[in-house]
């Protein structure tokens, strides 16, 4: 694909998510927002009225006046819907997961490829102010534990909590570890659909980093949280609010060792533990996931997240199901 100045970005889609993709784009700076397209003539007409932007009769309508498109329809019309644009050379941000199975991911990334034109997944959190502040204090961490929690709603019951809500964990649990996953293991429970929607998975990688992973949607209570332990510190992120804080050893107390020497003798942790507050400059992940995709197809960033690194979150979660179900199977009474 060629670069495009002020690119024309449109939307497909206009559910819950699409909406806001869409409230977005409309306000970006150097993006022509070339309107939406929904297969629910109601739904895109009340998006359009209320946003003020053009509605289209059918994708290729839409595509018709675009350089670049997001993909937020339904998980099981990404590829349909990504492959209409790629066949035209252009790039597509695709909602996450990337697909419902690996076979059409991979299918997806090769019609990208053919056309010379890039996949961009939509893994938001990798934007969240909280990672994007904690990133400076980051250094090898060997323990990472998650927890994604939700009140139930008939919303994307269809599939299972592992690729409804911990796909987002894992994809961000794989880049800040950085390295090949070695092994997982997992477990998980339907308890108000026929799906999974409680789950619980562990990850182990190359180098010794172990990740254990909790999605649910049947909790009272929401939780996003996020805590990475490692030889510096501790890192305690609140991914629902984007705050944080970092936790080290004083600078003068280079080892407990050393402050007992010096006949300290502390009790109170707030004595040797220098707390370092992260937070934010209070932009919207979203907005900031949609600026990346828009310098992307402008040719001045590579997108944050490629489709590669997608159809790799979407490859282990996958996994996690396939473990669950084979658990859940293996024990339900005869």
């Amino acid at each position: 694909m060629n670069p495009v100045e002020r690119p024309r970005i449109g939307v497909a889609g206009v559910g819950a998510l699409g909406f806001h993709h869409a409230r977005i784009l409309a306000s970006l700076d150097d993006v022509e927002m070339c309107g939406i397209f929904d297969i629910r003539p109601e739904r895109a007409a009340e998006v359009g009225d209320k946003l003020g932007v053009r509605i289209h009769d059918s994708l290729d309508g839409l595509l018709d006046g675009c350089d670049a498109l997001v993909v937020a329809v339904p998980t099981s019309s990404h590829e349909e819907v990504s492959a209409a644009a790629l066949g035209r050379g252009a790039p597509v941000l695709v909602e996450k997961p990337l697909a419902p199975d690996l076979e059409a991911a991979d299918r997806i990334l090769a019609e990208a490829d053919a056309a010379g034109a890039f996949v961009q997944t939509g893994h938001v959190e990798r934007f969240n102010q909280a990672v994007l502040a904690a990133e400076p204090f980051l250094d090898r961490p060997m323990f990472v534990e998650s927890h994604r929690m939700a009140p139930f709603t008939p919303r994307s019951t269809d599939v299972a909590v592992v690729l409804d809500l911990m796909i987002h964990d894992v994809d961000l649990v794989m880049s800040l570890v950085g390295t090949p996953l070695r092994e997982l293991a997992a477990s998980g429970v339907p308890v108000l659909t026929p799906n999974v929607d409680i789950a619980s998975a562990r990850l182990g990688f190359e180098g010794g980093a172990v990740a254990n992973l909790t999605a649910s949607r049947v909790s009272l209570e929401r939780m996003r949280k996020l805590r990475l332990f490692q030889r510096s510190g501790y890192v305690s992120l609140n991914l629902a609010d984007g705050t944080g804080e970092f936790l080290r050893l004083k600078s003068e107390l280079s080892t407990l060792q050393a402050q007992a020497a010096e006949g300290v003798g502390a009790t109170d942790l707030a004595q040797i533990v220098e707390r370092v507050p992260l937070h934010g400059d209070g932009v919207e992940p979203l907005r900031r996931e949609l600026e990346n995709f828009r310098d992307a197809v402008r040719g001045l960033a590579p997108p944050a997240v490629s489709g590669a690194d997608g159809r790799a979150a979407l490859s282990v979660a996958l996994s996690i199901q396939e473990r669950i179900e084979s658990h859940v199977a293996d024990t339900r009474p005869a």
